[in-house]
């Protein structure tokens, strides 16, 4: 965005959307409160603007009601195919890994040798190249733990291997996403602690427009969108849940999902391969310590779609990326108990994004929740372990 004479603001790449004259009812509030009055947000990673309803958090719930799936998994089961010495769909065996384990999906949505698509005639149907590798890699042996269970060391491993992944995969495709589908509700059929690596030849549609607007703000600032919104965010705090000497964990300004938190570095990191182990450790911290407050938000083991940007690896080295700065983000979809998530549909799919509880109430309930988990209090970290990674 970019001042106005008037002091007044302009939103950089959209055309002002803005009704010039409101008709104002004799009943409206004199002074705008942003926990109760209706508003829009800007997103500056994507141009867009999300519609803020407070006042909605009053409405009775009528709506659906999920089935609760928190139940309780052994440690090893046969019929799991990511368990160390079960057989996979393509008739091979997982080793009997003590840590991590990755493989090359075995129903992968991106193949690495296929033909190219002709170039297109007209511009209203045109298909492009799309190559890749997929894979999947699992978190650990146990069937029954998750980020918010495992112990530091075990989620640095994760770290590690993620970074080797990035590295290797890295060398041949432009763009490597990782994620995670964490239970039934995000649509994971696999309840064994995992994530998803897919790498492509092209940059998927999320990431051409963050860099899109990742670029733009530096040329215009000179510094990285994100490291700005960062330093600004300390100062505010009331969209901050957690931080350590390295790492802030907030609900952006601008956040769709009632509960979207995003993991920010305290000094500029292009990519996560770029992390010092020291960095690695502390993410570690991070991250367990948000999965457990997570957990303890609705007493659930929490269902959420996480992932990882950094700069894309541009194999033959064509582009420089200042303006990039390596970030996670958690896509939870609950919002008011274990059972009741929020639904994207209707006005959300047709004109723009809509929340009912404010980012800053959402940070407010994290931050208050306990580190010690409700379930598995003996897997917490102690303050001691805390306190050796704050500021």
């Amino acid at each position: 965005m970019s001042a106005k004479g008037d002091g007044s603001w302009d939103t950089h790449g959209t055309k002002d959307i803005f009704q010039k004259d409101v008709p104002k009812d004799n009943a409206t509030p004199s002074a705008f409160d942003p926990i109760e009055h209706q508003h829009i947000r800007y997103n500056p990673l994507r141009g867009e603007w999300v519609l803020v309803s407070p006042h909605r958090m009053k409405r009775p719930w009528g709506g659906q009601i999920e089935p609760s799936t928190d139940e309780e998994l052994p440690d090893y089961d046969p019929k799991n195919p990511l368990c160390p010495g079960n057989v996979r769909a393509n008739g091979e065996v997982t080793p009997m890994y003590q840590n991590t384990f990755s493989f090359v999906n075995d129903f992968p949505a991106l193949l690495e040798s296929v033909p190219d698509p002709p170039k297109p005639d007209d511009e209203l149907f045109q298909m492009g190249s799309a190559k890749g590798t997929c894979k999947v890699m699992c978190f650990h042996p146990k069937s029954n733990v998750t980020i918010a269970l495992m112990k530091i060391h075990e989620i640095k491993e994760v770290i590690k291997q993620w970074i080797f992944e990035i590295l290797e995969l890295g060398d041949k495709w432009t763009w490597v996403q990782i994620f995670e589908n964490r239970g039934a509700l995000m649509g994971c059929s696999n309840a064994h602690p995992h994530c998803q690596i897919w790498s492509s030849s092209f940059l998927p549609n999320e990431i051409r427009i963050k860099d899109g607007y990742l670029s733009d703000y530096y040329k215009r600032n000179k510094k990285p969108l994100l490291i700005d919104y960062m330093q600004k965010e300390v100062i505010k705090k009331d969209r901050i849940v957690i931080e350590n000497r390295d790492w802030i964990v907030v609900v952006p300004f601008w956040a769709v999902w009632p509960y979207e938190t995003m993991v920010l570095p305290k000094k500029q990191v292009t990519r996560m391969q770029d992390l010092s182990g020291s960095q690695q450790e502390s993410l570690a911290v991070i991250m367990k310590r948000l999965c457990t407050k997570y957990d303890n938000l609705f007493q659930c083991s929490f269902p959420y779609s996480m992932g990882w940007h950094g700069a894309p690896m541009d194999p033959y080295q064509h582009h420089d990326y200042p303006y990039w700065t390596f970030h996670g983000i958690y896509l939870p979809p609950l919002l008011r108990s274990a059972t009741i998530k929020k639904h994207m549909v209707g006005y959300e799919l047709l004109a723009q994004a809509q929340r009912d509880l404010t980012p800053e109430q959402a940070a407010e309930k994290l931050r208050n929740l306990s580190d010690s988990h409700y379930k598995h209090p003996e897997t917490s970290l102690t303050v001691e372990e805390i306190e050796k990674y704050s500021n």
